[in-house]
């Protein structure tokens, strides 16, 4: 392992996008000069390309050849889970252009390996790589049914939506055993408190029960992100998420039991699955939905670099063609954050996509009601040496 400077290192030249349509796409051929680059056979089901170090570290370290054809003898990136010891599990913001202020997330770090991530960039937070770290080292907070119903049952307290999965997917493969999500919905239902999930996975239908019981009193509502039907194009930028048909499934199963249900056609990426939304809509509406919402694609701090090098390795033929579309709906830059627009854009190609979005959503009759979640029935739980009330 070599040490160098961590600028060059964290954000690593990448090759101009002038090879011609259809070359090779193997990464360390495609990209050379790029010593953070990890070998194909290393992050075989991983979404990103490269594990460059956290842009907080002093430091970072890239693997190179000394002639001993080491590299070769390196492990595949397996999946290790770490302990979160927050004492806190309800986070807030203040961001005004989204419809809730306070949010769960029980993992730190997605498995499911979306490219695109807006949440990658956290991991910097943990001294971890916002690349193969960030789908490959995972936290998981035991603690966390547990420390909610102890906010919920704080003396100051005031009930309001909360949001989960709007950083990291809380149905990802590690719930499956953790059961962290399924414990939270069980302390928000004892107390009648609304939440919305946003996930990727068909995971959710196993709290089908939870969520019917909490949806007749109007208490949850769920979201569902379909980015492409194009299994090849879902596997290859989502690659650990549900697939798009168990993705539809699971808003049929939802829908039916009669939780509110929302398709998020999220994130849209120009030149690669715009042409896809009417078709995703069309869809989810025959699943039995009946509101829908797009995202458009977001590329912040680190997550504009993993993008890059995903497209050029996967669709180098395209790469020219999305960000100049990218540019001209971000004021010509490649990410815009400014409140009101950064998950709309700018411009005549973000206009017609909304347009797009809002013509189909009429044909096929979407939001034609908005579903409102209710804290009517919130009872804050029991702290430890409250007494019992006689009546």
């Amino acid at each position: 392992m070599s040490r160098a400077s961590s600028r060059a290192l964290k954000h690593p030249p990448v090759t101009a996008p002038s090879e011609p349509a259809g070359a090779p796409s193997d990464f360390p051929v495609d990209f050379p000069e790029l010593g953070v680059a990890i070998d194909r056979a290393r992050r075989r089901g991983r979404g990103a390309q490269t594990n460059a170090s956290g842009r907080f570290e002093a430091e970072a370290r890239v693997a190179f050849d000394d002639g001993w054809q080491s590299l070769e003898e390196l492990p595949p990136f397996k999946t290790t889970v770490g302990i979160d010891t927050s004492r806190k599990v309800i986070t807030r913001n203040e961001s005004p252009d989204i419809g809730f202020d306070r949010s769960i997330n029980p993992y730190r770090g997605c498995e499911h390996g979306c490219v695109y991530c807006f949440a990658r960039p956290t991991h910097a937070y943990l001294g971890l790589s916002p690349g193969l770290d960030f789908e490959s080292k995972l936290f998981v907070k035991p603690e966390a049914p547990a420390l909610l119903e102890k906010e919920l049952a704080a003396p100051g307290y005031e009930p309001r939506m909360i949001a989960i999965g709007t950083n990291t997917d809380p149905y990802q493969p590690i719930e499956r055993e953790r059961k962290i999500m399924r414990g939270i919905l069980e302390v928000l239902e004892r107390a009648g408190h609304p939440v919305g999930i946003v996930t990727k996975s068909a995971l959710v239908t196993r709290d089908i029960d939870i969520l019917a019981r909490m949806a007749k009193r109007n208490l949850a509502k769920v979201g569902i992100s379909v980015t492409s039907l194009d299994p090849k194009l879902a596997r290859t930028m989502e690659p650990r998420a549900s697939t798009p048909p168990k993705r539809l499934e699971a808003l049929k199963q939802l829908s039916e039991a009669g939780i509110p249900t929302t398709v998020m056609v999220a994130p849209v990426i120009p030149a690669l699955n715009d042409s896809e939304i009417e078709r995703i809509l069309d869809a989810a509406a025959h699943a039995g939905v009946k509101e829908a919402s797009y995202v458009l694609l977001r590329l912040p701090l680190e997550v504009r670099d993993l993008f890059r090098e995903w497209l050029m390795a996967n669709y180098p033929d395209r790469y020219r063609h999305v960000f100049t579309l990218i540019r001209d709906m971000r004021g010509g830059r490649d990410y815009d954050a400014k409140w009101g627009e950064r998950m709309k854009g700018t411009g005549p190609m973000a206009w017609t996509i909304g347009r797009r979005f809002e013509i189909a959503c009429d044909r096929l009759g979407l939001n034609k009601r908005r579903s409102k979640l209710t804290t009517d029935h919130f009872a804050k739980p029991k702290r430890n040496g409250d007494q019992l009330s006689l009546f």
